[in-house]
């Protein structure tokens, strides 16, 4: 069941979005929906403006032309002051340092900012809001160190750990699985995935990791020089003409016969070292 903190729904829709640093276009008219319970990964090879359109989305990169709303009813979102956008979108981002002095739990506070008035201090929705969030992200143990004691991995589960505290019917995420060893990994994939699925957030999701897109993602957008090379359902995108044409070498697509899942694999100059049987004996390429 939600919790009375969380968040109502909400659709964030950037339509024909241009984007641009200085003179030079590097998105050219995309159009993308996130809706609630449903996660959108953007994906494509660097430089091909995926980490620049989840930054518009979020206000932190200027629209030359095109339009972003939030909401229903959908309200522009260059005409919303920073606290009403902040209640309504956060985005996760891995290049925050730790604050000096403060502990894990003041820095998941900070999540709470949008909602508190001036000059108080935090209230039971607040303390509830921030409890949850470490709950979440496994760092409820560390509440008290200082995080400035903790590991790049450890404090960007903490930084994650305050955008899911701001309680929001939007989630950005920039790679949040960068830096991370494979438990945590796996881990923050379920949690984008308990985020859509559990309590009706719009997630939107940049990836580099092909099969970490396939395993979280609803709706993909493959870009390619700042365009939309193919959108739609993972399977539909992920194919091996596709991924091919946008990174420009051979890739293999399949499916595991155990799980199911898509395989995709990116063949290079030099053939794999050693492949496995049927029966799972490993004998030389």
């Amino acid at each position: 069941m939600r919790s009375r903190t969380m968040p109502t729904t909400s659709v964030l829709h950037g339509r024909d979005l241009l984007l641009r640093y200085g003179r030079t276009t590097v998105v050219h008219g995309v159009s993308t929906v996130l809706e609630p319970g449903r996660v959108t990964a953007l994906v494509g090879p660097n430089g091909s403006g995926k980490s620049t359109l989840l930054r518009a989305l979020a206000r932190l990169h200027p629209v030359h032309d095109g339009e972003i709303t939030v909401g229903h009813p959908p309200r522009p979102v260059a005409q919303l002051s920073s606290r009403d956008f902040a209640r309504e979108v956060t985005l996760f981002t891995q290049s925050r340092q730790a604050p000096p002095g403060l502990t894990v739990r003041e820095v998941v506070a900070f999540g709470r900012h949008p909602h508190r008035r001036r000059f108080a201090g935090p209230g039971p929705d607040d303390q509830a809001a921030v409890d949850r969030a470490m709950r979440l992200t496994g760092v409820q143990d560390k509440a008290g160190r200082p995080g400035g004691e903790l590991s790049g991995g450890e404090m960007q589960r903490v930084w994650l750990a305050a955008s899911l505290a701001q309680e929001t019917g939007v989630v950005l995420l920039d790679e949040p699985t960068n830096h991370l060893d494979l438990r945590y990994q796996i881990e923050t994939l379920d949690l984008v995935r308990d985020l859509a699925d559990e309590h009706g957030v719009a997630v939107g999701i940049v990836l580099h990791d092909l099969d970490h897109a396939a395993r979280v993602a609803d709706t993909l957008l493959l870009l390619s020089a700042g365009r939309v090379h193919a959108a739609g359902d993972p399977l539909e995108v992920l194919t091996a003409e596709n991924l091919s044409a946008v990174y420009g070498l051979r890739v293999e697509v399949g499916t595991d016969p155990l799980t199911g899942r898509l395989r995709i694999d990116p063949v290079g100059r030099h053939p794999v070292r050693y492949r496995t049987t049927v029966s799972g004996e490993k004998k030389s390429a």
